[in-house]
C-alpha cells in the first residue's frame, strides 16, 4: 500500500514543470514540512520553550555594558567579553534583593536562565542573581562543602527531627539588631500568642560569626529551655550570608538535641545551614509560621473534635438505651419464678396427700377383707380372741396411718425447704445475672458485672466489686 501510494505521488510530481517538481520533491523528502506553516509567534514560543528546557540555571561571567534602569524597576544591560556579548534583563523582584548596586564596566558573575524574548525574537538571559567577579570562588567553596557534608549523610531526610505538634516555647537565634527578629516576633505574636519566646542573641555577619552561632546552638541544646529553635537572618549578598555556609554551623545544627528551623535570606537564598536544618523556611517570617500551628486553626480543630466527640457520645448513649430497653423486655419479673416454684410445691403436696389417702384406704380395706376371711374360716373362735384380733388389726391400721402421716409430714417439710420464699424469709437473698439466671458459682462472675438481688420483700441492683472463687466463706466479702 505504501509503495503504491509513493508511485502515485511520483507520477503526480513528474507532471509539473522542473522548478515545481523541485519544490514538491523537497516536501516529499521531509514529511514534517507537510505540516501547516507556523506563525512567527508560535515559532518563537517553541524556540523559547526549547531553550528553557535545554538549559538549566547557568552562571555567566562578563563585563556590564549598556546598563539601563527602567522606571518600572527592571534592569537591562549587556554582558560582554572580548569576543561576544549577550543581552540581559534583571526584573525588579530580583534587582531589589541585591545588597549592592552594579555600575557600567563592573566585572560580574550572573546566575541566569537562558530564554528568548518572543516579541523581537531576541536571545537573552533572565538574571536571577548578580555578584561581583571573584565571588565565584565562594560559590565553588560552597559547592565543595555541600557535596562533602552530603556524602557524610548530614543532609539525609532520615536523620532530620520532627517538629513538635504543639510546642510551648521556641528559641530564636539571631542578632538583636536584625530586622528578621522583628518580623519573627510579629508573626509569632499574631499567629501563636500562646507561645513563650526566648531570644538568644548572636552576630549573624562578619568574622567569627559562624563560630558564635555554633556555640549558641550548642548552649541552647544543653539548656533545653525551648521545644524548637529558629535560626534566622534577613537577606543579603553571599558574603553577608557566609556565616551560615560554614561547616561548624552545619555540624552544630545536626548535633542539636532540639529541632532547628532555618530561615535565612529570601526565597532564592540557599545556605549550607538550610540543607542541614530539620526544616528549611524561605524567609524568617515563614520560619515563624512553620514553628507552631496558628491559634485560629487550633481552635477550629478543637471545635471539630468536640463536635465529633459529642456525636459519638450521643450515639453511644442511644445504643446503650436501646440495649437497656431490650434487656428489660427480655427480663421476667422475679415473682414469676416464685410463682412457678409455688405451683410446683402445691402440686407435690396435693399428690402426696392423695397418695397417703389412697394408702390408708387400701390398708383399711385390706384389714376388713382379712377379718372377714378370718371370720369365715374360724366361725368357732370365741369372742375374746376375735376382739383381740380386731384390736391388733385396728392397732396395725393406726400404726400404718401414723406412718403414712409421718411420711406425708416429712415430704411436706422437704417441700417447704424447697420453697424459695421460705429461704428468703430467713434472711437469704438470690443473685441474678444480667440474663436472669441464679448465680451459684462466684467464679463465673467478673468484677464490675451488674447483678439483681432478690429479697423476701423487694429487689435491688448491685455490681460486683471483687470475686472470691472456691468454697463459700462467711468471712469473705460479698
Amino acid at each position: 500500500m505504501r509503495m503504491g501510494k509513493t508511485r502515485m505521488q511520483r507520477s503526480f510530481v513528474d507532471s509539473f514543470r522542473p522548478e515545481t517538481r523541485m519544490a514538491l520533491d523537497f516536501e516529499l523528502a521531509d514529511p514534517a514540512l507537510a505540516r501547516p506553516a507556523l506563525t512567527v509567534s508560535a515559532l518563537n514560543r517553541e524556540v523559547a520553550g526549547l531553550l528553557e528546557r535545554s538549559f538549566p540555571l547557568v552562571r555567566v561571567q562578563g563585563e556590564i555594558a549598556n546598563l539601563t534602569r527602567a522606571a518600572s524597576g527592571h534592569w537591562y544591560f549587556t554582558l560582554k567579553d572580548d569576543a561576544a556579548q549577550v543581552r540581559c534583563v534583571m526584573f525588579r523582584s530580583r534587582a531589589g534583593l541585591l545588597a549592592w548596586t552594579p555600575r557600567q564596566g563592573d566585572e560580574v558573575e550572573a546566575t541566569a536562565v537562558v530564554c528568548l524574548y518572543e516579541p523581537r525574537g531576541e536571545f537573552q538571559l533572565t538574571v536571577e542573581f548578580l555578584s561581583r567577579a571573584g565571588l565565584g570562588r565562594l560559590f565553588e567553596e560552597f559547592q565543595r562543602l555541600k557535596q562533602r557534608l552530603a556524602a557524610e549523610g548530614l543532609f539525609e531526610l532520615a536523620r532530620k527531627r520532627a517538629l513538635p505538634r504543639l510546642p510551648r516555647s521556641v528559641g530564636i537565634v539571631t542578632s538583636l539588631q536584625a530586622a528578621a527578629l522583628t518580623d519573627v516576633l510579629t508573626a509569632l505574636r499574631r499567629r501563636a500568642p500562646y507561645l513563650q519566646v526566648v531570644v538568644y542573641p548572636v552576630p549573624v555577619q562578619g568574622a567569627g560569626a559562624g563560630a558564635q552561632i555554633a556555640a549558641m546552638l550548642a548552649k541552647v541544646s544543653v539548656r533545653r529551655e525551648v521545644d524548637a529553635v529558629l535560626l534566622v537572618r534577613g537577606g543579603g549578598s553571599i558574603e553577608d550570608l557566609w556565616a551560615f555556609n560554614e561547616e561548624v554551623v552545619a555540624r552544630a545544627i545536626v548535633a542539636s538535641a532540639l529541632p532547628v528551623i532555618v530561615g535565612v535570606g529570601h526565597d532564592s537564598d540557599f545556605t549550607i545551614a538550610d540543607f542541614a536544618a530539620d526544616l528549611r523556611a524561605p524567609t524568617p517570617t515563614a520560619a515563624a509560621e512553620l514553628a507552631a500551628p496558628a491559634c485560629d486553626a487550633l481552635r477550629d480543630t478543637l471545635s471539630t473534635q468536640l463536635r465529633h466527640l459529642a456525636r459519638r457520645l450521643e450515639a453511644r448513649l442511644q445504643t446503650t438505651a436501646q440495649r437497656l430497653d431490650y434487656a428489660q423486655r427480655r427480663l421476667a419479673t422475679p415473682r414469676a419464678a416464685f410463682a412457678a416454684l409455688d405451683a410446683r410445691v402445691g402440686l407435690l403436696r396435693s399428690r402426696a396427700l392423695a397418695a397417703a389417702a389412697r394408702a390408708m384406704g387400701t390398708a383399711a380395706a385390706s384389714a376388713d377383707a382379712l377379718r372377714a376371711r378370718w371370720l369365715r374360716a374360724r366361725p368357732d373362735v370365741d369372742a375374746r380372741r376375735a376382739l383381740q384380733v380386731r384390736e391388733r388389726l385396728a392397732a396395725a391400721a393406726r400404726a400404718q396411718a401414723t406412718a403414712g402421716r409421718l411420711r406425708l409430714q416429712t415430704l411436706a417439710a422437704r417441700l417447704a425447704a424447697l420453697d424459695p420464699g421460705a429461704v428468703l424469709a430467713r434472711g437469704y437473698a438470690i443473685a441474678l445475672d444480667r440474663d436472669g439466671r441464679a448465680v451459684t458459682n462466684a467464679g463465673t462472675l467478673q468484677v464490675g458485672a451488674p447483678l439483681r438481688v432478690l429479697f423476701a420483700q423487694g429487689a435491688a441492683g448491685a455490681r460486683v466489686e471483687s470475686v472470691q472463687a472456691g468454697a463459700a466463706d462467711d468471712s469473705a466479702p460479698t
